[in-house]
C-alpha cells in the first residue's frame, strides 16, 4: 500500500508567497513609520534632554498674585470641611477670569480654614489657596522651560489623559514598526549577510553594558 505525500510548493508559488508578504510587510511599515515619525523624533530627542538633565540649566519662573474672592462669592462656598471636592462654578469663572487659568473641575484640598487646589502641568507647577474666613486668594505658578516641558511629555507627567491615548497609540505604532522591521529583515537576510550580526550587536551592546557596567 502506497503514501500519497503532497509535492512541494512550486518555485512559482514560493515567489508569490514571498512577494505578498513583501508588499504587506512594506505597507504596514510605512504606515507605521509615518505614524509615529514625529513622535520618534521627539522621544529621541527629548532622551536625550533627559540623560543629561543635570547639566542642562534652566531657571524657574515664578508668579505670585493675591487676590480677594468676593463676598457673595466666598458665601456659595459651602460649609463642606473636609475631603476632596471641586470649587464651586461661580467661584471657578472668576479665578479663571481674574487669574487667566483654567482650573476646570481638578478637585481642590477642603478644609475648615482654606480650599487648596495643585494644578501640575507638564514643565511646571501651580497652586492657589482660598482662606475660606477672609476670601484672600493666593496664587503661585512655576515654568521651568521648554525642555523641562518636552521632558515632562516624555515621561506623560501631569499630561492628561488625552497625552495618554495619544502615548499608547504610539506606542502601538512603534511596535508594528518594529515588528514588521524584524520580518523585512528575515526576508531580506539572504541577499545581506550582515543583517543578523548587526541585529545581534544591537542586543549584545545594552545587554553587556547592564550586567557589567551597572551595578
Amino acid at each position: 500500500m502506497t503514501v500519497a505525500t503532497s509535492a512541494p510548493p512550486s518555485a512559482v508559488q514560493q515567489q508569490q508567497s514571498r512577494g505578498f508578504w513583501l508588499r504587506t510587510l512594506h505597507q504596514w511599515h510605512w504606515i507605521s513609520s509615518a505614524v509615529c515619525l514625529i513622535g520618534m523624533l521627539l522621544f529621541a530627542a527629548t532622551g536625550i534632554t533627559l540623560n543629561h538633565a543635570a547639566k542642562i540649566e534652566a531657571t524657574p519662573q515664578v508668579v505670585n498674585r493675591q487676590l480677594e474672592l468676593p463676598a457673595e462669592l466666598l458665601g456659595q462656598l459651602g460649609d463642606r470641611t473636609d475631603g476632596n471636592a471641586p470649587v464651586p462654578r461661580p467661584a471657578v469663572r472668576w479665578l479663571d477670569r481674574e487669574l487667566g487659568i483654567s482650573i476646570g473641575r481638578r478637585p481642590a484640598e477642603w478644609s475648615s480654614e482654606e480650599i487648596y487646589l495643585s494644578m501640575p502641568s507638564p514643565g511646571g507647577d501651580a497652586w492657589l489657596s482660598i482662606d475660606r474666613e477672609s476670601g484672600a486668594v493666593e496664587y503661585e505658578a512655576t515654568s521651568r522651560g521648554w525642555v523641562s516641558y518636552f521632558n515632562d511629555l516624555h515621561k506623560g507627567r501631569n499630561a492628561g489623559p488625552a497625552w495618554g491615548w495619544f502615548l499608547d497609540v504610539f506606542a502601538v505604532a512603534c511596535l508594528v514598526f518594529c515588528i514588521t522591521g524584524l520580518f523585512l529583515l528575515h526576508l531580506h537576510a539572504r541577499q545581506r549577510r550582515m543583517t543578523w550580526p548587526l541585529v545581534g550587536l544591537g542586543l549584545m551592546v545594552p545587554l553587556l553594558i547592564a550586567l557589567i557596567l551597572i551595578h
